[in-house]
């Protein structure tokens, strides 16, 4: 099995590798907005509780937090060891420096800075809800569910975090700009009739989903 381990350690088996777990993600990301939408309803909570108690019981749904995980960690594991590669690779061309920027565009060239930033969100996310909802103490609610949204509002008029929340999805957003069209073109996904609209595709989906996450915490720190 040589021949597979090191076509997926190659350049390109590197960036097949990113371009379909990020897509995973883009559909998780999809499917994480649409269920935290229910915190706007305006029923105490009721819904988001119902929608929190679902995803952290139901079997399927803790079966395929495996596989997302699995998803994140070669995808962290593909960026860093492509930015290392690329880093090299500069390092040995110093007159592409002098001109980097005429060269790609601005998210292309920070995607390492971009993806810091969300990963370093990511963990105190996970903190403050995924590992308290699942192993902390929560208060319970009227239909004896955890009360994640109580524990989500109050951390949504925290000025640090709601600071932080957002900073993190703008820069998902620049990562996701550049990584939707990048994704296509490392799976071969390309045509002059196609490329942009796939390319307006990625600008539209970064927008929406970033606007909506950021959204939430800005609703209830400035209108709650």
């Amino acid at each position: 099995m040589s021949w597979l381990s090191n076509a997926l350690t190659s350049s390109i088996g590197r960036k097949i590798i990113m371009a379909v777990t990020g897509l995973f993600l883009c559909s998780f990301l999809v499917i994480h907005l649409i269920g935290n939408l229910q915190l706007f309803k305006n029923d105490g909570g009721d819904a988001f509780n119902v929608y929190s108690h679902f995803m952290g019981t139901n079997p399927v749904i803790r079966t395929i937090e495996w596989v997302l995980v699995a998803g994140f960690v070669f995808h962290i594991y593909e960026a860093i060891a492509l930015t290392g590669k690329n880093r090299k690779a500069r390092g040995s061309q110093g007159y592409v420096e002098n001109r980097i920027g005429q060269n790609s565009p601005w998210a292309s060239r920070n995607m390492g800075l971009l993806g810091t930033v969300i990963l370093f969100f990511l963990i105190v996310h996970l903190y403050n809800f995924f590992w308290r909802a699942r192993f902390g103490t929560l208060d319970k609610d009227i239909n004896n569910h955890d009360d994640l949204y109580t524990l989500v509002v109050t951390s949504f008029h925290e000025w640090w975090y709601v600071l932080l929340y957002v900073l993190a999805q703008v820069a998902l957003c620049y990562h996701l700009i550049h990584g939707f069209k990048s994704a296509f073109q490392s799976l071969g996904l390309t045509h002059r009739k196609y490329t942009p609209f796939v390319t307006y595709l990625g600008y539209a989906f970064a927008v929406i989903v970033c606007a909506g996450f950021a959204a939430m915490p800005l609703y209830f720190f400035f209108l709650q």
